[in-house]
């Protein structure tokens, strides 16, 4: 079902669904063009074919369908009206954000499991502005981060990107569901605005690039 719309400024637009409907169901409501009825049936997962229908139901939803979505040589997906489109999901919800600025999406569902990996993705001066012993509030936080470096690489989306050694986000609260980051990349120092929230066990995360680089 459609959870909610955030219509964040006149030009961008989020939609956010939570996955309910069967199989059957999306496919009935849903336009797909041929390659991308060949990619569903080449999925194992029902939950993932599920997934993958949501983001055409919320296509359409917003006034596109499957026909006009394209996807480069790098896995980008693009409008064919240049409108700058990001797409996430992860098991019960799934999102596209739609703006006429370059952004970024990203889901996750909050789990323990990202304390152990924390070390992968975190920086140094990331880490200070971290409590460890709040626990609930330490993975919360340790989402949004992870969400945020999902959602600029996927606008960047460069080979060699590292989101320890590349991505930087910015001292926050989850109080204030918002922050800053910064890419550092080879010749690149792009700054990103960010925004997050967290519905039901999940953490929405979007970022916009500043500047035109």
């Amino acid at each position: 079902m459609l959870y909610k719309i955030v219509q964040y400024n006149p030009t961008t637009k989020i939609l956010i669904w939570k996955i309910t409907e069967s199989f059957d169901e999306f496919f009935s409501q849903v336009i797909l063009k041929e390659k991308t009825l060949e990619r569903l049936q080449s999925m194992k997962s029902e939950v993932h074919q599920r997934a993958f229908l949501s983001v055409r139901k919320l296509l359409q939803e917003a006034g596109h369908n499957d026909l006009q979505l394209h996807y480069d040589e790098f896995g980008k997906p693009h409008l064919e009206n240049e409108t700058h489109i990001s797409i996430t999901h992860s098991f019960d919800f799934s999102a596209i954000i739609l703006s006429d600025e370059n952004v970024g999406i990203d889901i996750e569902l909050r789990r323990e499991k990202v304390i152990l990996i924390a070390e992968k993705f975190v920086d140094e001066s990331e880490f200070r502005f971290l409590d460890k012993e709040k626990k609930e509030d330490y993975v919360s936080r340790l989402t949004v981060i992870w969400g945020i470096k999902e959602a600029i690489f996927k606008i960047r989306n460069e080979k060699g990107i590292s989101f320890k050694d590349h991505i930087f986000v910015a001292p926050f609260e989850m109080k204030d569901q918002k922050t800053k980051a910064l890419l550092t990349f080879a010749n690149l120092n792009i700054e990103f605005d960010v925004c997050f929230e967290e519905i039901e066990d999940y953490t929405l995360v979007y970022a916009f690039q500043k500047g035109n680089q």
